[in-house]
């Protein structure tokens, strides 16, 4: 047990997806590898990362990650990367396989929740296998409330 309390310690965690925990219901997550070009790793070794935006899909496959954003390294102008591409994730294809049933039979979600850096140095994606979540609807509350008003001011007009 102190040794999985010592792994999470050691994690170097560059960009956090805090809105995912809000809107998905989470029910299984998973630690895989991102590739990654030279000039996005030392983009995120300065901590400049965005996944809220982004999400997991399977194609031909294999798994993506797609509207993730790494901006451009400064100190490399000619080789540079494209901001917003396709970066592929590291899983073994049964994996990969059980996440894409997952996501057409169940219609759930692949959501990234974490980028990180291990212990090792290696840049490490924690993806969650989610549903979404049903959103309050606020009209219902706002006709309530005002309805609530109008009753109110109704009966003071009577009495």
């Amino acid at each position: 047990m102190n040794a999985a309390k010592a792994k999470k310690s050691d994690r170097n965690i560059v960009a956090e997806n805090r809105k995912a925990r809000f809107n998905y219901e989470i029910t299984d997550t998973l630690e895989a590898g991102l590739v990654l070009t030279g000039t996005e790793v030392k983009s995120l070794r300065q901590g400049k990362a965005n996944i809220a935006e982004s999400y997991a899909n399977e194609e031909g496959g294999e798994m993506w990650l797609i509207n993730s954003h790494v901006p451009e390294y400064l100190q490399a102008n000619r080789f540079n990367h494209e901001p917003r591409r396709r970066r592929k994730i590291l899983l073994k294809a049964r994996e990969i396989s059980r996440l894409a049933q997952a996501v057409q039979r169940d219609g759930m979600t692949l959501v990234p929740l974490k980028v990180y850096f291990n212990d090792k140095g290696l840049a490490k994606l924690e993806l969650a296998l989610a549903r979404g979540k049903k959103l309050h609807d606020k009209r219902e509350t706002q006709k309530q409330r005002d309805w609530n008003r109008q009753k109110t001011r109704l009966l003071r007009e009577r009495g």
